[in-house]
């Protein structure tokens, strides 16, 4: 019995010298800290690691979305009206836009006289007195030469990424009546900026323009 009591008494005294270790006013436990993979305390009073800051990775741009080519032809005159309130959208939102009818004509048409909506769309004519549906052979020299220089103006415009939309009404039939060149459309029409959107709207789309277009839409009569 008296040899219990002596272990029991030994054993109480072990304990308390184990406690008494932590310090008294310390009130969390003590952590432990990984050093180049070796577990230490660190000592009364020191300070604690700054924490390791990871390096920024650099800023990546994000690539400006690819324009498109696309097609809205039908087997008659009158497919620009469905391209319009897109064209007018886009002017709205702040995106510059240009639209050129190449064989519509009218009063105070011509370079010097295109009109502007929305402060940013640009709607440019041939500065003729009335549409042109005969061939350029049979034409004036003076229709002939207004429809090229509307379409010098796009064309430059064009390539120079002077706008974000161009619509470019009933192209493929000022090239099959002889006004345009199509080898020259055709280079244009491939060489234009990555981002620009182009819209060739009307009839006589060519196999040669239709190679080009990335979208076509035909429009058919309801009968």
């Amino acid at each position: 019995m008296r040899h219990c009591v002596r272990q029991l008494s030994i054993l109480g005294v072990l304990m308390t010298v184990s406690l008494s270790a932590t310090p008294a006013n310390s009130r969390h436990p003590q952590r432990l800290e990984v050093v180049a993979g070796t577990a230490h305390r660190p000592s009364p009073g020191a300070l604690a690691p700054e924490p390791s800051v990871t390096p920024e990775q650099p800023l990546r741009l994000v690539a400006k979305p690819e324009g498109l080519l696309q097609i809205h032809t039908a087997p008659f005159r009158g497919s620009f009206g469905s391209v319009l309130s897109q064209a007018l959208r886009t002017a709205g939102l702040g995106s510059r836009v240009l639209i050129t009818q190449l064989l519509k004509g009218g009063v105070d048409q011509g370079l010097a006289s295109s009109l502007w909506l929305c402060g940013r769309l640009q709607w440019l004519r041939p500065g003729v007195p009335a549409c042109l549906s005969a061939p350029a052979p049979g034409a004036s020299a003076e229709a002939i030469d207004a429809v090229q220089q509307v379409w010098a103006f796009s064309r430059e415009q064009l390539l120079t990424g002077a706008v974000d939309l161009m619509v470019l009404d009933e192209l493929g039939l000022a090239v099959e009546l002889g006004y345009l060149e199509l080898d020259e459309v055709v280079a244009t029409l491939e060489q234009r900026p990555a981002q620009m959107d182009v819209i060739l709207t009307g009839p006589a789309m060519g196999p040669d323009l239709m190679a080009l277009a990335d979208q076509v839409t035909q429009l058919r009569r309801g009968f």
